[in-house]
């Protein structure tokens, strides 16, 4: 695509880029999060390698749940906290449910980004901390980010 044609694109089209590039590639930083993923085992997943810290598994289904925070949020009107279990669900199930379930909150937020007006894009969000619409998405693209940095390290043990 030219430069000129992606400044031509609207900037929800843009956004959805981005989610699209974090997850499914080509992202800038290094390997989307569905390529970190590839490959990885159930045992992998759940293993705890680091003492106090996440598993992968914890990591996907926590990463799971902001997707369709940020998905619920763009369509809700009161600020609902999320509760501890919600952003930090407990691994059960199994682990191709798990990716399943990621794959289709990715498409789901995709989606909702893509057929959400503009102009809401600087309205408030419905969060408990003030921010934007345009924050809230923004800020769930660097919160994948930062969690795949986490899975990358994870994968070396």
């Amino acid at each position: 695509m030219s430069p000129h044609a992606q400044t031509a694109r609207s900037e929800t089209a843009r956004i959805a880029d981005q989610l699209r590039r974090m997850y499914d590639g080509p992202a800038w930083h290094g390997p989307a999060l569905k390529q970190l993923l590839a490959g990885v085992t159930e045992q992998q997943a759940a293993v705890r390698p680091i003492p106090n810290a996440h598993t992968i598994w914890e990591i996907v289904l926590h990463t799971t749940a902001w997707l369709r925070i940020a998905r619920e949020r763009l369509s809700a009107t009161l600020t609902r906290d999320h509760t501890a279990e919600e952003n930090w669900p407990a691994a059960t199930g199994s682990w191709p449910e798990a990716l399943a379930t990621l794959e289709r909150e990715h498409h789901e937020l995709d989606s909702a980004i893509l057929a959400l007006r503009e102009e809401r894009l600087s309205a408030p969000a419905p969060a408990s901390e003030p921010q934007t619409f345009y924050i809230l998405l923004h800020g769930v693209i660097q919160h994948i980010a930062y969690h795949a940095g986490q899975i990358a390290l994870l994968k070396k043990y």
